[in-house]
């Protein structure tokens, strides 16, 4: 087996001009995400690129956070390098592992963008992933767990963005289409949104978390997140106006070969002009244009069942007729079992105890 060197990168156009070309790289990987997660959440990364001879075919940046004397450890959407190769795959792994035991992590986590599966699960579209399966083997025959806490989404739906827009346009419901087609009808304008919209943005976020009821956070964490990725030119805002005023927004993460639909917004004004049909049209058509092959809706439901909170938005989503995709998910390892069991028991009911809610019963 070959033997990979392993460096600290500390300079962000290296890190991100050659994260861009690896396989399964991730925005969540960029150098942006490190430094965000570290102001905003105070996870310190730190950036290890895995040389064979004087190639570099992996890169992992590895968010890690003090908890007293132990550290827990977090690549997000991560590493990246071509998981078709076995040897490479289980290299990289060695020298996590290696890495978290000499830390004294109570864990390691990795969610890395591999996909498990296409389809829904028992739908005659359902196809598993040989690379997927491949690694979930190689990770659980290590002694890696599949996580409990899945920090990001494991499912999402996908578009291929190489076929002609005729081809995309075509492929969608005939419900969609006719959406999109109202909205343009009725006047709907998009425009690009700049760092100088960062306001409006969040007041569009702010009123769609009243209605549809989910927590967000201050508007100093968007707008930290929002103003970096902008300003850095891997966030590309569109923003839907009605006679003017604008009514709602997304908001495009893209690096490497994919443009991902982080954020999305609506006012509760001109809700029947369907600008958010528009504005998806628009941004895949925007994404096509700048050379990404997919477009990633970002997030689907954990289990394909209406009772599931993300039924809603799924059913827009699939509207558009893409892909479901169903990724490996995030794995922990645990290189001090006890650690690992004691924090995962303890840390519920200490967040519950801390927000005055009962904790989970076993």
């Amino acid at each position: 087996m070959t033997i990979l060197t392993v460096q600290t990168i500390t300079d962000r156009n290296r890190w991100n001009d050659t994260l861009r070309p690896l396989p399964y790289a991730h925005i969540l990987q960029t150098w942006e995400w490190g430094e965000f997660k570290r102001l905003t959440t105070g996870w310190q990364p730190l950036r290890l690129a895995f040389k064979r001879g004087n190639d570099i075919v992996a890169m992992a940046s590895v968010g890690v956070r003090r908890i007293g004397p132990l550290k827990v450890m977090y690549v997000s959407k991560g590493p990246a390098l071509a998981y078709e190769d076995h040897d490479l795959a289980a290299l990289v792994l060695n020298h996590l592992q290696q890495m978290a035991r000499s830390e004294m992590a109570i864990w390691l986590k990795i969610d890395p963008d591999v996909i498990a599966a296409t389809g829904v699960p028992a739908e005659p579209d359902d196809q598993p992933n040989a690379v997927g399966t491949a690694i979930t083997n190689l990770l659980s025959g290590r002694g890696w767990r599949f996580s409990d806490d899945q920090v990001q989404f494991r499912n999402t739906i996908t578009l291929d963005l190489t076929q002609s827009q005729e081809a995309l346009l075509a492929a969608m419901s005939q419900s969609t289409r006719r959406k999109v087609r109202i909205a343009e009808r009725e006047g709907i304008s998009i425009r690009v949104g700049r760092a100088a919209d960062l306001s409006t943005l969040y007041d569009l976020y702010r009123i769609t978390g009243e209605r549809d009821q989910f927590l967000i956070r201050p508007a100093s964490y968007y707008e930290q997140a929002w103003r970096t990725f902008i300003e850095a030119g891997l966030a590309h805002p569109l923003i839907a106006y009605d006679q003017g005023k604008p009514i709602a927004h997304v908001i495009l993460f893209h690096f490497g070969r994919k443009c991902w639909y982080f954020y999305g917004a609506s006012s509760n004004e001109s809700r029947d002009k369907m600008p958010n049909y528009l504005l998806q049209w628009e941004a895949m058509k925007w994404a096509q244009s700048q050379g990404y092959s997919t477009y990633d809706m970002w997030g689907a439901p954990d289990e394909f069942v209406e009772s599931d909170s993300m039924w809603g938005v799924y059913n827009f989503k699939r509207g558009f007729h893409g892909t479901v995709v169903r990724h490996i998910g995030a794995w922990d390892y645990a290189p001090y079992p006890p650690l690992y069991t004691a924090y995962t028991r303890l840390m519920p009911r200490v967040i519950a105890w801390m927000r005055g809610k009962p904790a989970v019963q076993e």
